[in-house]
């Protein structure tokens, strides 16, 4: 029967796609079993379900409904290893890879209407879905010196949440670096080792959005009511609350009521607290700076190739180690950017039929090179403002107090905060041990210098050129 769905299934997909897509990514499928309206499809990798989930579950989901009805649903079974006879199931109901991992019903206050006599009066049980992806787990997360100390301390919160010293738990860094992984992880381990915590990952966009629909409708109140009953409260990028005033100060009274009943609270941001100048709410702010702030940096090369590894391994995909070697070496930004040049050379191997060779990634990663804005390093910056002042680097950073010394760190600063998306206090560390306050000091400085010394004005537009070029 599960055949016989599945080649009703092909024979429309295959008229909605392009022959060689259907080939590489529909015909290596095969139907495993139906049971109670849930079609069961082995694919060979996790990259294949993740490919179709992200660019087809729509088709999919309007096949399936027809030939198994409006509850169907879809799960995939993907081999552990080659010739093992082992499978992991993963259900995947139409969701690109959301899984529930469901929060025990909670009680809420309501306004006083028709009496349910099967409840508390003035309580109704609330489901509230955790919106944890399933794929960021620590399983899936692999430490290196860059994120030791974050993934140190997501694990204490994880097995003690609320009951340890790192509340709020503030993850930063530049993006692609794994805080949204991380905290995440930290939720699915709550839930795996204490299912009755209510846990919920919500960005802070979709929250501003609720609580915007919120004010729009008189309904601050039930709003205010849903987020005091979280366990866990994972905010991602926490930056996007900004020159939000009115999001901050009823955030303000989310953190407190649930900070104060010992509720565990994760966030992540792009900058630290210190550096972000934008959050009016000093309360808040200061909240901010209560627990453990810990930045995941930049992967060295080492934790780079560790990555790549364990990617390939989990995905079924076979690469040399040359081939490895090379992506590391020459990928170096963030780990979303290596696992997309993974995934970009799966593809092309996939749909060309071709073995992923170190030509094939050299080939990927130069048309990637060429189509990316080239991010400009700390030290490039450095080494372009002591050449064009005619001082020598470790003169810059050192704690010399010469004017035209102090004059060249400033201006190094100054640049490296305008044309990185480096953290203030990773600018201080590289350039010369100092610390953020140095760094915004310096930058005023060259930004006053600028409005009164015409010639100085001259030189900073002749340098960015030079570093912009």
């Amino acid at each position: 029967m599960h055949h016989q769905i599945w080649n009703n299934c092909l024979r429309v997909i295959k008229d909605n796609l392009k022959s060689e897509t259907y080939k590489a990514f529909f015909e290596p499928i095969k139907p495993v079993s139906v049971k109670q309206n849930v079609l069961t499809l082995e694919v060979p990798t996790p990259f294949f379900y993740e490919y179709i989930e992200e660019h087809y579950v729509d088709l999919l989901k309007k096949i399936i409904r027809k030939e198994l009805g409006p509850d169907a649903k879809l799960e995939y079974s993907i081999p552990v290893g080659k010739n093992t006879g082992q499978y992991r199931n993963t259900v995947i109901p139409g969701s690109n890879g959301m899984r529930n991992f469901v929060n025990p019903p909670v009680q809420v206050p309501v306004e006083p209407s028709i009496r349910n006599p099967f409840i508390v009066p003035g309580l109704k049980k609330l489901d509230i879905p955790s919106q944890l992806n399933f794929e960021y787990s620590f399983s899936n997360f692999v430490e290196g010196e860059c994120n030791r100390l974050a993934r140190s301390a997501g694990l204490a919160v994880s097995d003690k949440p609320g009951g340890t010293a790192f509340n709020p738990l503030f993850l930063y860094g530049e993006s692609g670096l794994g805080k949204t992984h991380l905290a995440q992880a930290i939720g699915i381990k709550v839930k795996e080792e204490i299912p009755d915590k209510t846990v919920l990952y919500v960005n802070a966009t979709k929250f501003t959005t609720q609580f915007t629909d919120a004010r729009l409708k008189n309904d601050i109140n039930n709003f205010l009511h849903f987020y005091q009953c979280i366990d866990v409260l994972i905010i991602d990028d926490v930056q996007e609350f900004i020159s939000k005033q009115k999001t901050q100060s009823t955030f303000f009274e989310i953190f407190n009521h649930l900070h104060q009943r010992g509720k565990q609270l994760i966030l992540t941001s792009d900058k630290p607290p210190v550096e972000l100048q934008g959050i009016i709410d000093q309360r808040l702010l200061s909240r901010f700076k209560w627990g453990l702030s810990t930045e995941l940096q930049i992967p060295g090369y080492q934790t780079r190739l560790s990555i790549l590894k364990h990617r390939a391994y989990r995905d079924g995909i076979e690469l040399s180690d040359d081939v490895l070697e090379y992506v590391a070496k020459n990928i170096v930004n963030n780990v979303r950017e290596l696992e997309g040049v993974l995934v970009g050379l799966l593809a092309q191997a996939t749909l060309n039929k071709k073995a992923i060779t170190l030509e094939l990634a050299q080939s990927t990663i130069e048309k990637l090179i060429k189509h990316t804005k080239r991010e400009l390093s700390i030290d490039y910056i450095l080494q372009t403002v002591a050449d064009y002042f005619h001082i020598d680097e470790s003169s810059v950073l050192s704690n010399t107090r010469k004017r035209e010394i102090v004059q060249a760190r400033q201006v190094a600063m100054y640049f490296a905060k305008q044309l990185t998306k480096t953290s203030l206090k990773s600018i201080g560390v590289q350039l010369g041990k100092k610390d953020h306050a140095t760094v915004l000091h310096a930058c005023r400085t060259v930004n006053d210098l600028m409005e009164t010394d015409r010639r100085f004005k001259l030189q900073m537009g002749e340098l960015e050129g030079k570093l912009t070029s």
